[in-house]
């Protein structure tokens, strides 16, 4: 591989790129980060020394843009993801026909490896849209660049991210807080940072060519469990309110309607199935990584600034 390795990370202003692009830039990679909005890429520069961290104004939707980005690009990763949809920003359009295309321009262009981020829980015959375009995605960015590697993580925390963020602030204003389908659905979460760790071993280990890793954390928690714990370090009393599915399934109906509805139909049928390591596909152990106790990573996440609420379609 040529060094510096030139590095095209799609979707690198998200939670997950956040984190990823320091872990790059302290390899010594040169990193493009293409996005349809240059100043949400700002602070990533600060990453590494002046012209390491490189945003560049693009459209997804323009192909031949898309392709001048990956001329001499070493490794492509895509972790481009939604759980709600807007206009034309639609599950099929950005996890099936986007991933599709920078597969197949990714190749074109002879990058030398192609890494997607996908989610625990995907499946083509799932109730849930997401979780079905997740799967669709995997298969068609594989149809082009079968030694791509996969990545499906879990619920994934760290400083910044939608899911605390979303209960502490709602635990702020209300003592009472709602539990979709009662909280019984397991999760198994994961911090961010360990994502992003496992993410870069694929820049120097063929062998994870052409396989698919589940990531999840140490410990499986309800959602009533992980709520009850976040709330706690609020140091407020709260009274957690079961929301039957059916119900919740109305409100989402209705919550669709807002410019930031607070869950979605299609999260509701996401929560009808367990989000855990439930496959025989390698995991962090194989990768020689450990990942951190959610216990461990709490405190700080509730004492740290950052925490922003965009509703519970992003807990996934």
């Amino acid at each position: 591989m040529r060094t510096p390795a030139r590095v095209v990370v799609f979707g690198g202003t998200g939670f997950l790129g956040r984190a990823l692009i320091p872990h790059l830039a302290a390899l010594g990679y040169r990193i493009v980060v293409p996005t349809r909005d240059p100043a949400k890429a700002l602070p990533l520069k600060t990453a590494g020394p002046v012209g390491q961290v490189v945003p560049i104004p693009l459209s997804l939707r323009n192909e031949a843009a898309v392709a001048r980005v990956l001329v001499r690009a070493d490794v492509v990763f895509n972790l481009i993801g939604i759980l709600t949809e807007h206009g034309a920003s639609t599950f099929e359009a950005l996890h099936v026909q986007t991933a599709a295309r920078l597969a197949r321009l990714a190749r074109e262009a002879g990058a030398l490896r192609f890494v997607h981020v996908s989610a625990l829980g995907v499946g083509a015959h799932s109730s849930s849209r997401y979780a079905r375009t997740k799967a669709a995605g995997e298969e068609a960015v594989r149809t082009f660049l079968p030694s791509c590697t996969v990545f499906r993580p879990g619920l994934m925390l760290g400083h910044g991210d939608r899911f605390v963020g979303q209960w502490t602030t709602m635990a702020r204003w209300s003592p009472v807080l709602p539990l979709i389908g009662g909280g019984v659905t397991l999760l198994q979460p994961v911090d961010v940072d360990d994502v992003a760790t496992a993410l870069t071993l694929t820049l120097t280990t063929p062998a994870m060519e052409g396989k698919t890793y589940a990531l999840g954390g140490p410990s499986v928690y309800s959602l009533r469990h992980l709520t009850e714990r976040i709330v706690q370090g609020t140091g407020r009393r709260h009274y957690l309110v079961p929301v039957p599915w059916r119900v919740a399934l109305g409100l989402g109906r209705i919550f669709e309607l807002f410019p930031t509805p607070p869950w979605t139909r299609d999260v509701v049928r996401l929560l009808e199935t367990d989000n855990v390591v439930r496959c025989d596909l390698p995991t962090f152990a194989d990768l020689g990584l450990k990942p951190r106790a959610i216990e461990t990573l709490l405190p700080s996440l509730l004492d740290g600034p950052g925490q922003r609420p965009e509703g519970l379609a992003n807990l996934l």
